[in-house]
């Protein structure tokens, strides 16, 4: 199961129109998950600088709700979120609805699919003494569905259970406390909800599972309980990163792909290297071969200040005082305080339920018949006929939830 749940807090300071392309280049879906997928890898560096712990997140979410809040954003804070998504490429027109509309073209695709069971959701929940914008209501509403919904942020407690109880309705009750204060400056919250529930194409058999040992590093090894299963599968091998990739597919589109370093080499050597264009040759260049899998059983439950993450890369005007969110009100000052995201995942034997041009050569070569993932290992989530990357991890100790 994997679920990711992205918040944006805006406060006050203390004191639909049709697309129309000129640009003889107009951006596509492959652009847009390709850039994504960039974003993706910059934003795991940045929480990966914090810690060398297990990470898990929902690139997705994150960047559908800083698309959305961008449709309210003026000059250098617009321009701003833009670049720290990646998306700045794809903005050649000037025209708002752009990239907004290849989000809402890119649910659409994924969501197509009935056997694939993934829900996403933007909901804007609005102080009764706020007003916001009308344009941005109907923009919102028209390109990602939004739910909107007043709430008194006067009274923080009923506040806070009326969107914790929305983020647990959503996730099917998996994130439970998303918010867990409420500054009483808070005009507005805005919150993206990521729901995704897959089932193995072939699932392993829970007889198979055993205690087995998963190294975490040289000094440091752990029991863990160790699915099996035999079957052929999709895999290929970096020769540069000293790395396995095997994909494990689920029903109705979607795949878990497992990048697992040669046991010599240090996982944290790989973090720089990870990027769209590997990503893509790794999924183009796999053969398929009958292989017996072993492969920890996990589930975790991650929560970052993104508030703290994201200037790292770039997003800093949403912070300011400076900023400029006129395009959502014309209250003066209102600036992002908080940016919350939360992600949890299950790996089991059924399957996964979760509420979030380099010239390197791939040679395949002759790999054993069992591929064992007894040490961290990373871990991508993906939609495969648009190759949109939905959930990322690392998984360095699986004893650790």
């Amino acid at each position: 199961m994997e679920f990711g749940v992205f918040l944006l807090l805006i406060c006050a300071p203390s004191f639909t129109s049709t697309l129309q392309v000129q640009d003889p280049w107009t951006p596509n879906i492959t652009d847009l998950t390709f850039k994504n997928t960039d974003f993706a890898m910059n934003l795991y560096r940045k929480i990966a600088d914090h810690h060398d712990d297990n990470i898990f997140f929902s690139p997705l979410s994150v960047s559908t709700a800083f698309v959305t809040l961008s449709l309210a954003a003026r000059n250098s804070t617009y321009s701003e979120i833009l670049s720290g998504l990646n998306l700045d490429m794809l903005d050649q027109t000037g025209q708002l609805e752009i990239i907004p509309q290849l989000f809402q073209y890119l649910h659409g695709n994924i969501s197509q699919d009935g056997a694939l069971k993934l829900e996403q959701g933007t909901s804007l929940f609005v102080d009764l003494h706020f007003h916001v914008e009308k344009a941005f209501s109907d923009q919102i509403k028209q390109f990602f569905d939004a739910h909107i919904e007043n709430v008194d942020f006067g009274n923080a407690e009923m506040s806070k259970e009326i969107i914790n109880k929305h983020v647990r309705r959503k996730t099917g009750d998996k994130v439970k406390e998303l918010v867990t204060s409420i500054e009483p400056l808070t005009r507005m919250m805005l919150i993206n909800t990521i729901f995704f529930q897959g089932a193995w194409e072939s699932p392993f058999d829970p007889d198979s599972t055993k205690m087995s040992r998963f190294y975490v590093d040289k000094y440091n090894i752990v029991q863990v309980q160790m699915m099996l299963i035999s079957d052929s599968f999709y895999i290929s091998t970096d020769e540069e990163l000293k790395t396995k990739v095997l994909r494990l597919p689920y029903l109705g589109g979607a795949a878990m792909l497992i990048v697992l370093p040669d046991s010599h080499i240090d996982y944290t050597l790989i973090d720089d290297e990870i990027n769209a264009e590997r990503f893509l040759h790794w999924i183009k260049n796999m053969k398929k071969k009958k292989l017996e899998v072993h492969l920890p059983k996990f589930n975790l439950e991650q929560s970052y200040p993104m508030h703290n993450i994201l200037p790292a890369i770039g997003i800093q005007d949403v912070f300011r005082d400076t900023a400029n969110f006129t395009g959502l009100s014309q209250e003066p000052g209102l600036k992002v305080s908080q940016v919350l995201h939360k992600a949890v995942i299950e790996v089991n034997e059924k399957g996964t339920v979760a509420a979030a041009a380099t010239s390197v050569g791939f040679t395949p070569y002759s790999l054993p018949t069992t591929f064992i993932v007894n040490r961290p290992f990373f871990f991508f989530i993906y939609h495969e006929a648009t190759n949109s990357l939905l959930f990322m991890g690392r998984m360095v100790d699986p004893t650790q939830k």
